[in-house]
């Protein structure tokens, strides 16, 4: 069994698709709607074909109110494994993302944090690798 899909909830879907394509670096996997209701997902161009990110809109106050919370408590929605997170935090910092944390060395890893303009902080770790 593998993970197939997960979801972020945004508050607006056009704004989350240009940040997580043109400043993260995702690719756009599948956008398609019905009536009001609109699947769009985003997956890693190093892996199209692997996990996605259901970039859901948050409309629902429980939701919405949920995202609050974990935004203001600097709690993240989701996390990404970086190979080199100086050179992915200078990429995604010149491409005009805000980082809460910069790259910070932590145990086992060096972490950052951004603000991905939707409602969510996202973190980016690069994990020690310890050979033996």
């Amino acid at each position: 069994m593998k993970i197939r899909l997960t979801t972020v909830y945004v508050d607006d879907q056009d704004k989350a698709l240009r940040f997580y394509t043109e400043v993260l670096g995702f690719v756009k996997k599948a956008d398609v709607s019905q009536e009001s209701y609109r699947w769009l997902t985003v997956a890693s161009p190093e892996e199209p074909e692997g996990t996605e990110i259901l970039l859901e809109r948050n409309d629902d106050e429980a939701v919405t109110t949920f995202q609050q919370a974990m935004f203001e408590q600097g709690q993240t929605a989701a996390l990404f494994e970086s190979a080199d997170i100086q050179r992915d935090y200078d990429r995604i910092k010149a491409a005009g993302a805000e980082f809460t944390m910069p790259p910070t060395k932590v145990t086992g890893s060096t972490i950052a944090i951004l603000n991905d303009t939707c409602g969510n902080l996202i973190q980016i770790a690069q994990y020690d690798r310890r050979k033996g």
